[in-house]
């Protein structure tokens, strides 16, 4: 008997589905959450969450949040989540470069926008990482002239 996962964002239900495990990121390191799993509740960090079902594996990015696990339901909030194969890579390397660029150009800058355009970097980079490593070989949502 499989255990129902639920992934969400701030803005939208980004997977609903039945899983035979999920892998999550969290805070101390990854864990496997199996059907029957001990009542849970912890934070997550940026990183890569992985759902398998028989002999599908589908990936997500997520940038933090928070995970309820019961023992029949896994509830993921994210403060930001996207399937690996909807990743335009294009777009992540062109935020990254924007973010970068910015940061290089003004030498004096609050805390806050400095740590805004850090974590924009950090985002862009798993967003490109992820997307070269898990998504399958040709995605329709990539736009580099290399992949048509």
């Amino acid at each position: 008997m499989p255990i129902r996962c639920e992934i969400v964002s701030q803005d939208r239900l980004v997977f609903e589905g039945d899983a035979d495990i999920v892998l999550v990121p969290g805070d101390s390191g990854m864990m496997g959450i199996l059907p029957n799993h001990s009542p849970l509740l912890s934070t997550l960090k940026m990183g890569v969450l992985t759902v398998r079902n028989k002999d599908q594996e589908i990936n997500f990015t997520i940038s933090g949040g928070v995970v309820e696990v019961q023992p029949t339901i896994i509830t993921v909030m994210a403060d930001a989540a996207e399937n690996v194969e909807e990743i335009d890579l294009a777009r992540a390397q062109d935020a990254k470069h924007r973010a970068e660029e910015l940061l290089s150009k003004t030498p004096q800058m609050e805390v806050d926008a400095y740590l805004a355009l850090e974590a924009a970097i950090k985002r862009s980079n798993l967003r490109i990482e992820a997307a070269k490593r898990y998504r399958s070989s040709r995605s329709p949502f990539d736009t580099r002239e290399e992949n048509r």
